[in-house]
Parts: C-alpha cells; sequence; structure tokens
C-alpha cells in the first residue's frame, strides 16, 4: 500500500482540527530538540545506567565495575544525570523526577 491515504467516502480535511493542531504544535527546535533526547534512550547502555541510578546514587568507581562510563558522558551531556563531589569521589544519580518518571513509565509500558 505505500504511504497512500486511506479511501475516505468525501475527500477533505477538517480545517477546524488542522487548525487547532497547527497553533498548539511546538516550535521545531523544540520538536527536535525532544527527538534527540529520544534517541540518547536507544541504547541498552545507557538505559542500564540509568536505570542502575533509578536505583541509587553511585559513585563513579562503582558504575564502572558495572558498565561503559563512556555512555556515561553522553548522559551527562543530555542533562539525564547529575553529579556531586565528595572529597575526591564523584557521585552520580539521576538529574530529576522527570527522568525518573520516563524511566518508570517505559519500564511499566514494556512489562504489559
Amino acid at each position: 500500500m505505500g504511504d497512500t491515504i486511506p479511501n475516505c467516502e468525501f475527500m477533505h480535511a477538517h480545517e477546524e482540527i488542522i487548525e487547532k493542531v497547527n497553533a498548539s504544535m511546538p516550535d521545531e527546535e523544540l520538536l527536535y530538540d525532544l527527538a534527540e533526547l529520544y534517541k540518547v534512550f536507544g541504547d541498552s547502555t545507557r538505559i542500564k545506567i540509568l536505570y542502575v541510578l533509578f536505583e541509587s546514587e553511585m559513585c563513579v568507581c562503582d558504575i564502572a565495575q558495572l558498565l561503559n562510563l563512556g555512555q556515561l558522558r553522553v548522559l551527562k551531556q543530555s542533562q539525564l544525570v547529575k553529579f556531586r563531589r565528595e572529597g575526591k569521589t564523584v557521585f552520580y544519580s539521576l538529574a530529576d523526577s522527570h527522568v525518573s518518571s520516563i524511566l518508570a513509565q517505559g519500564m511499566e509500558h514494556v512489562c504489559e
């Protein structure tokens, strides 16, 4: 079938709906940023790091024991994780409750 529009008995656009949707559509730049955010979630190693931090704040040495630290950098750059220093030790945690919610809802969805 491809990209054809399904046959409608009456082929017409619903202008009011189209105008309403267009009026509420976020700017292209915001949509791009949202798509980029979801790309970060598209790597299983990064998801593992996020899930580990979902359970508990961890020092970077402990994370290194479990997972690939290269992916931790991507998560920092995407502002999905934050860090704090305690002496020479660096501890990582999820950046905020939004990241926790995304993980929890995603896991709930795939477990249905």
